[in-house]
């Protein structure tokens, strides 16, 4: 609360904290000369609200520096989506950032579902560019190299009134075919009345008449049901046991060919006399 105090009394404005509500006011006073140094203490309260280290924050106050709350929580629907391409925009052990902050000259913040940027009012636009185009599934590399290009392409000053659009390396996007489900359900058909209410225990015996049995009967009755079920299983079992002492049944046709094959009826005659005479012509020519 000091540190904040002493800082903003340099430009001449007055805070209070409230602990109890939670909350930060500032106001201007009588010393204060500069019209715009109010909303520059406003967006530290904003700041340090974010988790922006305090030294960070406070460097919005200077003339050339402006800040930016970039919200990224409403540009993807799917939670797991937004994790992962927040976490893409971080980088491992926050590369990536570094990188973009190297190349914009801002200081970035991800928290939650919001980005903090400080920085120059041309490094917050490069910088929001490459939040909102890692939000829209275009991987930051692709940002930071051709942020890379044009910071060499700044310094040769031949290059200052030339267009930079073929140097810019150019990005195909593919639309990649979304899988069909394999189970496609067919709607049903619009009713305005409601489904049938399925059958209580107590339908169910009102319909078979079991509901008017007494207690006796009811009993005697599951009763008569279980030995019959437990015949069923025993006949089934006997079924099973004899299946193993059966004469196996024998193919029909297996057998028709067997027969004919037998019987000699399909042998051709004259292709045997051929055959005959051929093999007596070979061993005459042999001699």
């Amino acid at each position: 609360d000091l540190h904040i105090k002493r800082t903003l009394g340099e430009h001449f404005i007055d805070c209070s904290l409230d602990l109890i509500e939670g909350s930060m006011t500032v106001r201007t006073t009588r010393k204060t000369w500069d019209p715009y140094i109010i909303l520059k203490a406003r967006d530290v309260i904003k700041l340090l609200a974010r988790s922006v280290p305090y030294d960070q924050a406070c460097r919005v106050l200077a003339d050339d520096v402006t800040c930016e709350v970039v919200k990224i929580g409403g540009m993807v629907r799917n939670t797991e989506r937004f994790v992962k391409r927040r976490q893409r925009l971080i980088g491992p052990n926050g590369a990536t950032l570094k990188a973009i902050e190297l190349l914009t000259g801002c200081y970035m913040l991800v928290q939650g579902k919001t980005v903090s940027i400080i920085g120059s009012h041309q490094g917050i636009k490069q910088a929001r560019r490459v939040i909102t185009d890692t939000m829209a599934n275009v991987h930051p590399v692709y940002n930071i190299k051709a942020l890379m290009i044009k910071r060499e392409l700044a310094k040769d000053p031949a290059m200052a009134n030339e267009s930079w659009d073929r140097f810019l390396p150019k990005f195909k996007t593919s639309n990649v075919k979304r899988r069909k489900p394999r189970k496609i359900s067919k709607k049903k058909e619009y009713t305005p009345f409601p489904p049938p209410q399925p059958e209580s225990k107590i339908d169910k015996e009102l319909a078979s008449g079991e509901y008017f049995l007494k207690e006796g009967e009811k009993k005697a009755k599951r009763d008569m049901e279980k030995t019959a079920k437990q015949a069923e299983a025993k006949e089934q079992q006997r079924r099973k046991r004899q299946r193993a002492f059966e004469e196996p049944e024998e193919d029909s046709e297996k057998l028709a060919k067997k027969a004919k094959s037998d019987s000699g009826v399909d042998v051709d005659v004259e292709k045997l006399k051929k055959k005959v005479k051929n093999a007596q012509k070979g061993k005459t020519k042999r001699k």
